[in-house]
């Protein structure tokens, strides 16, 4: 691998000069984002190709695409642009990024479901549907976390059980996350830009009831098929039944702490901050993330090992997320700097397809452009850059135009459930559902079952709403 790397430097300095074919970060060239594009066909081919392989390298080819993407880019725009853009994406989107997921996993990872619960249909459905009702309030990967576990036990007798992962990505990781900024990384965003913690509440609570709905219905359908015919083998019912309760209490107290840092880091403006490289570290920022490791600290050192055990906690799943998402991080620089140009960028075509003749902003085009680039592209600053684009003000955005920032936030979320990428809770419960012998689909083949699904829902809410 070490050869690799010098390799990977090599190319680097080569390609250099066509990264410096524009002046500024945003005139970058689309040959720029080829870094970006090669880590998620790494992602979707190589566990396909030579899972052992990956399984022991997905850090460093991650670590390889980063070097590809970052050493042209020194070259050609400086040691000051290029280190000021590194470090602003690691301190100010994947350190807080990480680290509340870090803290979302360990203390979720402490509370265990105990009980004698057997995967049925019906059973499966209210495991979904309490997953998609917690998610907008201890956000998507607090809700995933807590329940993924205990729904794997129940369903350990089932032979095909993959739709039910799948069916808990879509509502439970992902659309179930819609309805506060505590839910999901892109509406906290606006909610930091000024949009009312309640807008999403009310404004985004029909589309996601119709969308989860839908979903829930084609579900049960599923879920029903395949259980009439392993019915049979259903564990028996007779004997001592385990009593429904909860094991690590305590974490309860944790994930309260989590919720309200994450909340006052949004509220709390001190106008303080540290400079570093040209970036301001706020302090409400420096707090939040400080008090997310404490309580991180305090899950581990306060729930016993036996309830982790008894979770089959690993870190595997979080090592994953963190070593793939800190090189999607990087990579996806270039996408988002040319994103953000509009107009004047390698994209226009796409961001002036937003608006309409006449200049009214064209909604359909604002929920599909955003919801696909988000599956994709990290759908925080995807939501930022058509934020941006359809005016930015949050006042204007909430009443003249709220049906453009309706459409902006039900494709930041909503789409998110369209690959693995698109939402971080989605690789976790994936990684957790594999640790657990569950064979589930390929990156394409997930791809295959949120196209066949999801795709038919949100055309039908688009067409309802924008």
């Amino acid at each position: 691998m070490n050869k690799f790397y010098k390799i990977s430097i090599l190319i680097g300095i080569l390609f250099s000069n066509l990264f410096a074919s524009g002046s500024e970060l945003g005139q970058l060239p689309l040959f720029s984002v080829l870094p970006f594009a090669g880590i998620l066909l790494s992602i979707a081919v190589l566990p396909l190709v030579n899972p052992h392989f990956w399984e022991y390298n997905f850090g460093k080819i991650s670590a390889l695409w980063s070097i590809l993407f970052f050493i042209p880019f020194w070259y050609s725009f400086g040691t000051q642009i290029a280190f000021t853009e590194l470090f602003h994406v690691l301190l100010l989107e994947y350190i807080p990024f990480i680290l509340l997921l870090l803290a979302l996993f360990v203390i979720s990872g402490g509370i265990r479901l105990k009980g004698s619960l057997i995967g049925s249909p019906i059973l499966n459905t209210i495991f979904l549907l309490i997953g998609t009702a917690i998610a907008s309030w201890m956000g998507t990967t607090g809700a995933a976390m807590l329940l993924i576990r205990p729904l794997i036990r129940a369903n350990k007798w089932r032979k095909k059980k993959v739709h039910i992962f799948v069916f808990f990505i879509f509502l439970v990781a992902n659309i179930g996350g819609s309805l506060s900024p505590l839910g999901d990384p892109p509406l906290f965003l606006g909610f930091l830009k000024g949009v009312d913690f309640f807008w999403t509440t009310t404004n985004l609570l029909y589309p996601m009831l119709i969308a989860a709905s839908m979903l829930i219905i084609i579900f049960y359908t599923v879920d029903n098929f395949y259980y009439k015919k392993e019915v049979h083998q259903m564990p028996s019912k007779k004997g001592e039944k385990e009593k429904i309760s909860l094991d690590g209490k305590i974490n309860l107290l944790f994930l309260l702490g989590v919720i309200f840092f994450v909340l006052l880091s949004g509220i709390w403006k001190p106008h303080m901050y540290i400079n570093f490289m040209h970036i301001h570290l706020e302090l409400q920022n420096i707090v939040r993330d400080v008090a997310l490791l404490g309580l991180t600290f305090l899950s581990v050192k306060y729930t016993k090992i036996e309830i982790r055990s008894a979770n089959g906690f690993t870190w595997f799943p979080i090592e994953e997320v963190a070593k793939l998402f800190v090189g999607i991080f990087i990579t996806i620089i270039p996408a988002i700097a040319i994103l953000k140009a509009g107009s004047d960028g390698a994209l226009a075509v796409i961001v002036d397809s937003t608006q309409n003749i006449d200049g009214s902003p064209n909604n359909m085009m604002y929920f599909w452009l955003t919801g696909i680039l988000s599956s994709f592209l990290d759908n925080a600053p995807t939501y930022l850059v058509f934020f941006n684009a359809a005016g930015g003000n949050a006042m204007e955005l909430m009443t003249t135009h709220s049906n453009t920032l309706l459409a902006i936030s039900c494709g930041a979320v909503f789409m998110g459930a369209n690959t693995y990428i698109g939402n971080a809770p989605n690789f976790m419960v994936r990684a957790i559902a594999e640790e657990n012998g569950i064979e589930m689909p390929s990156f394409f083949g997930y791809m295959v079952w949120s196209t066949l699904i999801l795709i038919p829902v949100f055309i039908f809410i688009s067409m309802l709403f924008f």
